[in-house]
């Protein structure tokens, strides 16, 4: 036969062998049939047929995806596990991002008064509030990429069909990361720019 998963659906293809009936006798016969018929019909069918060739015969009969449910239990409870604690990982990172760069921010009041007292245009004043928010976004971005692509080899082995370095998913959560981290440092910095610039100078 070519090649297969006899023992997990994570392990590397094998290969197997065969042998007749006749050659190898056994207490069980595994018959597998495809069909495009309706499950039910063609297992009153097939028991029908067995029972014509020896009514003795005990068949069991069951579906592909019915029997693969003991198989696929372990790598679905994994994959749920992981799934909540990638949630309760996404809430405390969106939580801890916002609330760095809006302490980066609420740190510069001051300077951001001093910019608006000299004459600096608003444009110019936001620039400068987002862009060592931005600094931390992207080094805290390279760092998650290289400790993701780590931990993704591990995923991969847990979890079924998991592709180690999906480009579509590593982008997304840059991307969604990011958008965050600036969303928290533009909030307090238009909040900011709506105040006089000499009560942000009186700030600690």
């Amino acid at each position: 036969m070519e090649n297969g998963k006899y023992g997990g659906i994570t392990e590397d293809p094998r290969p197997a062998m065969f042998f007749p009936i006749l050659q190898s006798p056994s207490s069980g016969t595994t018959l597998v049939v495809r069909s495009n018929s309706d499950p039910q019909q063609l297992a009153v069918a097939m028991r029908a047929k067995l029972r014509d060739l020896d009514a003795e015969l005990p068949p069991y009969i069951e579906t592909w995806s019915k029997g693969m449910d003991p198989v696929l239990f372990a790598a679905r409870m994994a994959t749920l596990a992981l799934g909540v604690l990638g949630v309760m990982s996404a809430m405390l990172a969106v939580t801890g991002i916002f609330g760095t760069a809006a302490y980066s921010v609420s740190k510069r009041l001051r300077e951001l008064g001093i910019r608006m007292a000299l004459g600096a245009q608003r444009k110019e004043v936001l620039e400068a509030a987002l862009g060592r928010a931005f600094q931390l976004l992207v080094w805290g971005s390279v760092a998650g990429l290289v400790l993701g692509i780590l931990a993704s080899r591990v995923l991969a082995s847990i979890v079924y069909t998991a592709t180690p370095r999906d480009p579509l998913v590593l982008a997304g959560v840059v991307v969604a990361m990011a958008f965050v981290g600036l969303v928290a440092a533009w909030i307090p910095a238009q909040r900011a720019l709506s105040l006089d610039p000499l009560t942000l100078l009186r700030e600690e």
